[in-house]
């Protein structure tokens, strides 16, 4: 089976694990035509009963962000959100294709407008993401990002790195993914009876302290959806996860790899946090696109995910810089600001957003991943137990 159809089911089985007659969502970029076209015969041949792309173009969105106000960048539209209510309704489970065909593309544009985005639908679709629906998210090589990561648009080359990470090599993938997120679920499980208060990264530019929610749980490898169902919303993954207390983070970090913020490219960011909420970044490149989002909403500045990845996986081990942060976020540990996620503290799934506020989970339009860990990096934990070690200089030792 070429690699590209290997690609396709592992999205598709193990992915979204589609079931007979339901609807599929593809959103998609005109640069990644070639591999939709592979999910979407993947999905059919599983019994999907439809699947719509969503298509989005690089240079349209230029066309956009030159000409067209921040107002009308981040203007509701009534019959988006009408489609999106309709498709939770039917049950759709929902597939999404990343890989900037050209990171670069949105240089010298203002950031304010490179940000702007309709943000009723981005928190529209996320409630449907994290109320228990079935999604994936999934890189998908083109040449633009492959110039990025190697400096020349060999395709072939990244779809071998990406067949690496994503396990694709391995005579059975989507088993091969299967043993690996039972590693990650125990490593949750083992998290979750320390009961921990907080945690504390330390490296090389990095002292910060998160606080965490009592009832917090630890989630490893697939999800479970609202049926029952496994999935795995990200291919891949290497992580351990919660969402902390969005009031209490402090301290500095500094981010070990180039991140791509709100399309461009951010290199050196250094974050400070306090009360909770991040109060300066500086970066050798891109610190006003950060500093514009930021100010997506009042959520934007506080933490909604914190994770914990040791030199184990497989990205890695790849020793590549993939420029994306799907892959990227999973070769070290990382933190998100942003949205967190209801799953993760007992009962806050069935709460409203203005109780989950209460509660100390974050609410918001954004959720950027950013990576501060790899060679050297410490991470501790305090509970009820006293302190504990979880990775030393990179390496899981709890």
């Amino acid at each position: 089976m070429a690699l590209i159809e290997r690609f396709a089911e592992l999205v598709v089985r193990a992915g979204i694990n589609v079931q007979p007659g339901q609807g599929v969502v593809l959103h998609t970029d005109t640069a990644h035509l070639e591999i939709a076209r592979a999910v979407t015969e993947a999905a059919y041949a599983a019994g999907a009963a439809w699947v719509e792309p969503v298509w989005t173009d690089g240079p349209m969105r230029r066309s956009a962000v030159t000409h067209a106000s921040v107002e009308q960048l981040s203007a509701v539209r009534p019959w988006a959100l009408n489609r999106i209510r309709e498709w939770q309704q039917a049950g759709v489970a929902w597939i999404r294709l990343l890989g900037e065909a050209d990171p670069h593309l949105f240089d010298g544009l203002d950031p304010a407008r490179t940000a702007a985005t309709p943000i009723e639908e981005a928190q529209a679709t996320r409630r449907i993401m994290m109320g228990g629906a079935r999604w994936v998210v999934v890189g998908a090589p083109n040449p633009g990002w492959a110039r990025e990561v190697f400096g020349e648009p060999d395709v072939d080359r990244l779809w071998k790195a990406v067949g690496t990470a994503m396990r694709l090599d391995l005579d059975d993938p989507v088993a091969a993914w299967q043993e690996r997120s039972a590693i990650l679920a125990e490593r949750g499980r083992r998290l979750d009876a320390l009961e921990l208060t907080e945690l504390h990264y330390a490296g090389e530019g990095t002292d910060l302290t998160v606080g965490l929610l009592p009832n917090s749980r630890w989630t490893g490898g697939g999800l479970i959806d609202q049926a029952g169902l496994p999935y795995l919303p990200n291919i891949p993954t290497e992580e351990v996860f919660t969402s902390p207390d969005r009031t209490r983070a402090e301290g500095v970090m500094r981010v070990t790899r180039p991140a791509v913020i709100a399309g461009q490219v951010v290199t050196g960011l250094r974050v400070t946090l306090a009360g909770g909420r991040i109060t300066d970044v500086s970066a050798d490149e891109g610190a006003e696109v950060v500093r514009a989002h930021l100010e997506a909403d009042e959520g934007a500045r506080r933490l909604g995910e914190v994770a914990l990845v040791d030199r184990d996986s497989r990205i890695a081990r790849t020793g590549v810089v993939f420029h994306n942060m799907l892959f990227d976020e999973n070769a070290a540990c990382h933190v998100a600001w942003g949205q967190s996620f209801p799953f993760a503290v007992a009962g806050a799934a069935a709460m409203t957003d203005e109780q989950r506020t209460a509660l100390g989970l974050n609410m918001s339009s954004v959720h950027t991943d950013v990576v501060i860990g790899g060679e050297g990096i410490t991470v501790t934990g305090r509970g009820p137990g006293g302190s504990v070690t979880i990775i030393r200089d990179d390496e899981w030792v709890l």
